[in-house]
């Protein structure tokens, strides 16, 4: 099969086609009213897939500093830190989020998709083994496959399995890294981050925690996950994204590990890569601000998200296994995925359609996520447009 015939090939079993009326792909938001509602192919539609969890996309503080920043800087920084330099942002974030974090060292990447690439396949390499969580986002998943080291899946959120395969490596563990996140991404459930923190202590390994989907969501600051279970000691590299709670796009890590700092010289996606523009930087700064000074957003956030659960399980949907930010509503099939999709936005609701290879299990999923800025108004005719739809052949059960 040609390289034009395999595409081919993909198009038909996906159905993609210009015919299809309206698909995720050819949905094209003109204006954004708020960060809940906006106008997508010319309709107007509630947001339900943005991750916008703490509505600050129209923040003041945040888009005020971004239009000052761009007076100030412009547009672009166009080119990379090792090569072109730093801009005093670039620093003053990276401080800001080693004080948020309480550790002494941070670097930023352009976006989250590279800060995991670029932080794994920069710290193991050939003859190195990583232990992989196998719900762990694609990004994630790359950076293992760029670093080039021995790649392990254990099952998902079981530490008992986790403890299984670093016992056979025997000597190795000295150059394990482990690798978890605290909300997953796609059936937004948390890590079972306090048992394989237990594990990792027994067999001295390393541990990179991705909190991008938990950035903001959980812990008493906002830190995530590690925060939430008390364990934020024993990780030894945090990674997130700007794109979510933050606002904005851009990517990170901090740990307390002065290592962290040799990152700028040996990871290929940071050094190649133009570093985030003034107005990111600007906007970001305020957004970290802002989930420190105001946790009634996340307070606002998990009540909408209870809302949101509880009216589709009444529905009789299958839904994720938890009570989180992101809940996904198992379709079973593409066919049924594709219609329930239409028909929500039909209705008014843009929701994230997610097919396989994307979702774990090869589940067809429709996932929506909550923001803060959602009303319970909002929230209520969401869940009638979900009632309203047309009988398709789905589950009673929680995804497993």
């Amino acid at each position: 099969m040609s390289l034009l015939d395999r595409l081919q090939a993909f198009s038909q079993k996906h159905a993609i086609s210009e015919n299809n009326s309206v698909t995720p792909l050819s949905a094209v938001t003109k204006q954004l009213y708020s960060p809940t509602e906006g106008e997508v192919n010319g309709k107007p539609a509630i947001l339900l897939g943005t991750n916008n969890y703490l509505g600050l996309t129209f923040d003041n503080a945040c888009t005020e500093a971004g239009k000052k920043a761009i007076d100030q800087y412009g547009t672009g920084t166009t080119g990379s830190r090792l090569a072109n330099g730093s801009y005093d942002g670039h620093k003053s974030l990276e401080q800001d989020l080693a004080e948020f974090y309480g550790v002494d060292h941070a670097v930023v990447f352009s976006t989250g998709y590279t800060a995991n690439l670029g932080m794994i396949s920069a710290l193991v390499g050939h003859g190195d083994t990583i232990m992989l969580d196998e719900h762990c986002h694609a990004s994630i998943y790359d950076g293992c496959k760029l670093s080039g080291a021995n790649i392990i899946h254990f099952r998902h959120n079981n530490a008992a399995d986790l403890e299984k395969r670093l016992r056979r490596l025997g000597d190795e563990i000295a150059n394990t890294l482990i690798i978890v996140e605290g909300i997953y991404s796609m059936l937004g459930d948390r890590g079972n981050l306090k048992d394989i923190c237990e594990v990792k202590q027994r067999y001295d390994a390393l541990l990179m925690v991705d909190e991008a989907h938990s950035l903001g969501v959980l812990g008493g600051s906002g830190r995530g996950l590690a925060q939430e279970s008390g364990v934020e000691a024993l990780v030894d590299f945090t990674t997130g994204t700007f794109s979510k709670s933050l606002a904005g796009i851009g990517g990170f890590c901090v740990s307390h590990h002065p290592e962290l700092e040799v990152i700028r010289y040996t990871s290929r996606p940071y050094i190649f890569t133009a570093s985030p523009s003034p107005a990111t930087i600007a906007t970001t700064k305020q957004a970290l601000a802002i989930i420190s000074s105001r946790p009634q957003l996340r307070e606002q956030l998990w009540k909408n998200a209870h809302q949101l659960y509880a009216g589709l399980a009444e529905l009789g949907y299958e839904l994720s296994p938890e009570i989180s930010p992101v809940i996904a509503v198992n379709a079973n099939t593409q066919e049924n995925a594709m219609s329930m999709w239409t028909q929500l936005f039909e209705q008014g609701v843009y929701v994230n359609m997610v097919l396989p290879p994307a979702t774990p299990g090869s589940r067809c999923l429709l996932r929506c996520s909550l923001s803060a800025a959602h009303t319970s108004a909002q929230i209520e005719r969401v869940i009638l447009a979900f009632a309203n739809l047309q009988e398709l052949p789905m589950l009673k059960q929680q995804i497993a």
